[in-house]
């Protein structure tokens, strides 16, 4: 299938389950690719450097911020998150769908900067579930839980702003669901 917009952007709650939808999406669809962020948090269990995130430290971010090197940067939960221009530039010159993993205030600056890109807000089925999600990771305290459940408000309020919103109750479900999305504005575009 070929995609008009090469640009999609996936915000979420942190325990949505973005990041697993994302994944899919792009294992799936060879044409799709995930923009690795950078960040200040510390790598999680698992995590690989350059794969799931471009792992960097707290001077390192500021000096890249004041380089110019974003397309986009945000502090959340205490850590930075950006987007390297040159990362999502180097997918687009493959021919790449572009993913992104992205906070709500990332993903408006990415529909700013490419107004044809395609925004999702990915939401869990209820406060409860986000909770157990959270917690069954078990990569964070019960403080940094609190942090981010304070931030929900926000992202609610600004969900307003993205083409669609799907809620994750049943990940292949969600899948599916954004799959028919893509699909959609496909031929909307086309049509």
């Amino acid at each position: 299938m070929k995609f008009i917009s090469s640009y999609i952007a996936f915000s979420a709650p942190s325990g949505a389950g973005k990041t697993t939808i994302v994944k899919r999406l792009a294992s799936k669809y060879p044409q799709m690719a995930i923009s690795i962020s950078a960040t200040t948090r510390p790598m999680r269990p698992g995590e690989k450097e350059g794969k799931d995130y471009f792992f960097l430290s707290d001077q390192e971010f500021r000096e890249a911020i004041k380089a110019h090197e974003f397309l986009e940067y945000e502090e959340v939960h205490g850590y930075y998150y950006g987007t390297l221009k040159k990362s999502v530039d180097s997918l687009i010159k493959q021919g790449k769908v572009v993913l992104f993993d992205i906070d709500v205030k990332g993903a408006l600056s990415v529909k700013h900067h490419y107004p044809q890109a395609v925004l999702i807000f990915i939401k869990p089925p209820s406060r409860a579930e986000l909770i157990r999600r959270l917690q069954a990771r078990r990569s964070e305290t019960e403080e940094m839980i609190q942090k981010r459940l304070q931030r929900l408000p926000f992202e609610y309020e600004q969900a307003k702003y993205f083409d669609y919103v799907v809620v994750n109750d049943r990940l292949n479900d969600a899948v599916l669901s954004i799959e028919n999305i893509i699909i959609k504005n496909h031929h909307e575009k086309i049509g």
